[in-house]
């Protein structure tokens, strides 16, 4: 098993012990993740998404991991299925993300909202692998604030109607079902989730292709015109869309700052194999100080992100068990905020250590490190900015009367 994977396992089972069949789950994530490199790395190199990764998931059985295991899945609790998240993160987040929408954003959100027909018809097959999942949520003017979002239906007889656009959505394009959010064009201030099939008429979907990174996952625009739903497409009720996109993205962010420690640990792997390896000034380059001080910093920013992250997943466990205590809701959503915030900026800070670490072959994605870089960028701005991410902190100290945003 990759050591420091290992190492966070031990770590926690001194503090919570693992039974067999979790850690049984864990080796199989470590031994997807190697059989994932080799095509996450090529399919990167080419800016193509990559399709293996999800079929090796399916193989090892991980797409349903913290999912019910009367609905398919393994139904372990959240700090299995982060640390699962962690190992995955040490490849980058192109597969990473594919998992934080299948299994957080998509899966859990069918779990915690749907009727038992929805579970059974979207949720099963998503959690063995069969089917493809996505959260459209965001659109080219609703980022940080889901509450303006411009898609709309209208209810036409016993079906709903949809038109509008979503953005930046991942697995938009491979989706064989996405979680739609929509505005009532007659009711104000009224906003629904709807499953929507991906191949429904009216739907066209692209591929978004410039971007910074994320290559090897699916980006997606898609575009709503008159696509027609059936009543029993509605998720969680209607005008219940934001409840169920506010506990979606919780999952989410907890899912990116699992991730983000991996993206720490696989620097931290490829600055030590550097700084024994190349040679500068006639000495290897991990005898110089000041290539000592990065992966001394990059270290450091494991061990500060490693726990806020494990003890939100833990606070995540508890308050499933008590979902309408609104005292454990709020503490879920502080943890979860301060652990996404710090283990995506030391992620960012790590990857930005280690490309100094390699020099020059380091701003390549020929290096191991120019795909870290450049995916850890992102961790800062999807499932929730910084920003957000500090005023949701903030909040929580002052109280909710000092909330900056509605």
């Amino acid at each position: 098993m990759e050591q420091l994977f290992q190492n966070s396992i031990e770590d926690l089972n001194g503090l919570r012990h693992f039974s067999e069949e979790e850690l049984r789950i864990l080796d199989n994530v470590d031994k997807a993740t190697e059989e994932m490199a080799e095509s996450e790395f090529e399919y990167y190199l080419r800016h193509e998404v990559n399709m293996d990764a999800p079929r090796i998931a399916r193989k090892y059985g991980l797409l349903g991991i913290p999912v019910k295991k009367e609905y398919g899945g393994l139904g372990s609790n959240h700090l299995v299925t982060a640390l699962a998240k962690e190992r995955l993160g040490q490849l980058g987040l192109g597969f990473s993300s594919f998992f934080n929408v299948q299994v957080f954003l998509g899966g859990l959100s069918i779990q915690h909202w749907g009727t038992e027909a929805q579970k059974e018809r979207y949720l099963k097959p998503a959690a063995q692998g069969d089917k493809v999942l996505a959260f459209a949520l965001t659109e080219p003017e609703a980022g940080s604030d889901p509450t303006s979002l411009k898609t709309e239906y209208e209810k036409r007889g016993g079906s709903y109607v949809l038109n509008g656009t979503k953005y930046l959505i991942t697995n938009g394009s491979i989706a064989d079902h996405v979680i739609v959010f929509a505005r009532s064009k007659a009711v104000q201030n009224e906003i629904s989730a709807f499953i929507v099939d991906g191949k429904s008429a009216g739907l066209d979907r692209m591929r978004l292709r410039e971007k910074i990174g994320l290559y090897t996952s699916d980006t997606a625009m898609l575009e709503f015109k008159d696509v027609e739903i059936p009543e029993e497409s509605v998720l969680g009720g209607v005008g219940k869309g934001m409840h169920v996109a506010y506990s979606g993205l919780l999952n989410g962010r907890l899912g990116v700052a699992s991730a983000c420690i991996g993206i720490i640990e696989g620097s931290l792997n490829a600055a030590i194999a550097r700084a024994k390896e190349r040679v500068q000034h006639n000495k290897l380059i991990g005898k110089h100080q000041l290539i000592q001080r990065h992966i001394a910093e990059i270290r450091q920013n494991l061990e500060m992100a490693r726990w806020p992250t494990y003890f939100a997943a833990i606070q995540r466990a508890d308050y499933e068990k008590d979902i309408n205590n609104k005292a454990m809701i709020d503490e879920a959503e502080l943890r979860t905020a301060l652990a996404k915030k710090i283990a995506s900026r030391l992620a960012f800070e790590s990857a930005d250590h280690v490309v100094q670490v390699f020099g020059g072959f380091g701003y390549s994605f020929l290096s191991p490190v120019g795909a870290l870089f450049c995916d850890s960028r992102v961790t800062r701005i999807y499932e929730g900015t910084d920003e957000i991410m500090e005023l949701k902190i903030a909040a929580e100290v002052l109280g909710r009367d000092f909330e900056a945003f509605s």
